[in-house]
């Protein structure tokens, strides 16, 4: 969610209505919220809010026409700028879940150990050790591997 957030901010997206009133990326938080919750997530293949609540939103932005000539300057500032919020916030969602599956591809690949090679043997779950757990090694002696099972 961090990755999203500074994204989202980090774009400066403004937006000006036809009243010259501006609304900056604090006032488009709701669309980044909303964003988030109907982007489908890997784990469950499925958005946030289907799995909670059953069903997506639709909100008016939806059922506005773009060739619509009747309609109010308000309402289509107003389905501009939530278009092009959640638009950003999509890009944002997209941009920090690649970024994030490279940084863990980067960081936890696969080791290949071959015999020769020295291992160090973690600790963790020795239950054999006397005295404060802080003071325990975390890792015993670099050991040879001698064969390969």
């Amino acid at each position: 969610m961090e990755d999203i957030l500074r994204r989202f901010c980090a774009c400066g997206m403004e937006y000006k209505d036809h009243e010259g009133y501006t609304h900056d990326w604090v006032t488009l938080l709701p669309a980044l919220k909303l964003a988030y919750k109907i982007s489908q997530h890997s784990t469950t293949d499925k958005s946030p809010l289907l799995v909670e609540k059953g069903w997506n939103p639709l909100l008016p932005v939806d059922h506005i026409k773009n060739n619509l000539l009747n309609i109010h300057p308000t309402g289509k500032d107003s389905h501009d700028m939530w278009k092009r919020a959640f638009d950003t916030a999509s890009k944002s969602i997209a941009e920090a879940k690649e970024y994030n599956k490279q940084s863990w591809d980067k960081s936890c690949m696969e080791t290949e150990i071959q015999e020769g090679d020295q291992v160090l043997v973690s600790t963790l779950n020795f239950n054999n050790h006397k005295g404060c757990k802080n003071m325990r090694e975390s890792f015993l002696w670099p050991f040879t591997i001698i064969k390969l099972i």
